[in-house]
């Protein structure tokens, strides 16, 4: 593709340019990181200014690795009709293709059976972690995604977790209202020592006490990346398990013990509500069973 900066683009960025030719910013963003955007025959940068009449030419060509095939991985349907599935996706699956993984995703495996949004995430709506098991709701057309996405941006999704962490936190129930941003010092994790902070609110309750545990029972009312792991770790109980914000292996635990145990929102066509519960993975239950054993 080629084309030239017209005058009314002069000053704007060249992924903002680019996002209407070639579908979505994020893939103007993955192609100009890959080098194939020139402008006037040089390899873009990636923050690139235009200026008015400046040649610009784009390989479109997809020069990612395949995917391996999508074979041997079951992710369950907890609710299906015909604009939106609710998955309840297994620990260790990606939701969608980011830079640094273009493996199997979710995305690949419900290829063609959802829609809306972006080209390189079809459907959808909000994400949990790659080792977060549990339910997440996934548009089947344009207008149930953006339906869905401005009940998520109006915070009428109810989402409700259960996560094991470390200690006893001293209240039965509780608000934690700490934005999160990228930790200056540990660029993989969030916290609130952050130069570009976003307001986080998590609430929590007691749901039962084990030796040197605590089953919490765990709302959203925002939903930012690694919401819960980083939350707990701020108060002092860190997710039992999770390898970024708490004890690896602990418990003998592969993963942090974090489920994504009920979802629930209003249909986007017929306006009904919708309420979807999935039981705890049997890995997770394996833990509370030792636990309560004593």
């Amino acid at each position: 593709m080629r084309l030239q900066v017209p005058p009314e683009a002069e000053g704007e960025r060249l992924d903002v340019l680019l996002a209407g030719p070639l579908g979505s910013r994020a893939r103007a963003q993955r192609l100009i990181a890959a080098g194939q955007v020139l402008v006037d025959g040089a390899p873009a940068q990636k923050r690139l200014l235009v200026t008015a009449g400046q040649e610009v030419e784009v390989d479109e060509t997809d020069n990612r690795p395949a995917p391996p095939a999508a074979q041997g991985i079951d992710v369950p349907i907890a609710y299906e009709d015909d604009e939106v599935l609710v998955v309840d996706k297994p620990a260790g699956l990606v939701v969608h293709p980011a830079p640094g993984h273009w493996g199997t995703t979710l995305v690949e495996l419900l290829a063609g059976r959802t829609a809306g949004g972006e080209d390189e995430r079809p459907g959808i709506v909000h994400r949990l972690d790659r080792e977060t098991s549990g339910l997440l709701v996934v548009a089947r057309t344009e207008d149930a995604h953006r339906t869905l996405k401005r009940e998520l941006e109006a915070r009428e999704i109810e989402r409700e977790y259960v996560t094991l962490v470390e200690g006893r936190p001293p209240a039965r129930t509780g608000t934690i209202d700490a934005p999160l941003g990228r930790d200056r010092r540990r660029r993989t994790r969030r916290s609130s020592d952050s130069d570009d902070t976003r307001p986080a609110v998590t609430h929590f309750a007691i749901e039962e006490e084990l030796p040197g545990f605590t089953l919490l029972r765990v709302h959203l009312e925002t939903g930012r990346t690694h919401q819960i792991r980083a939350h707990m770790l701020a108060i002092g109980h860190p997710v039992a398990g999770d390898p970024e914000y708490g004890t690896p292996g602990q418990l003998g635990l592969e993963r942090q013990f974090l489920h994504a145990r009920r979802l629930s929102f209003t249909h986007p066509r017929t306006g009904d509500p919708v309420e979807v519960s999935s039981p705890l993975p049997d890995d997770l239950a394996a833990v509370l069973a030792r636990l309560r054993s004593g």
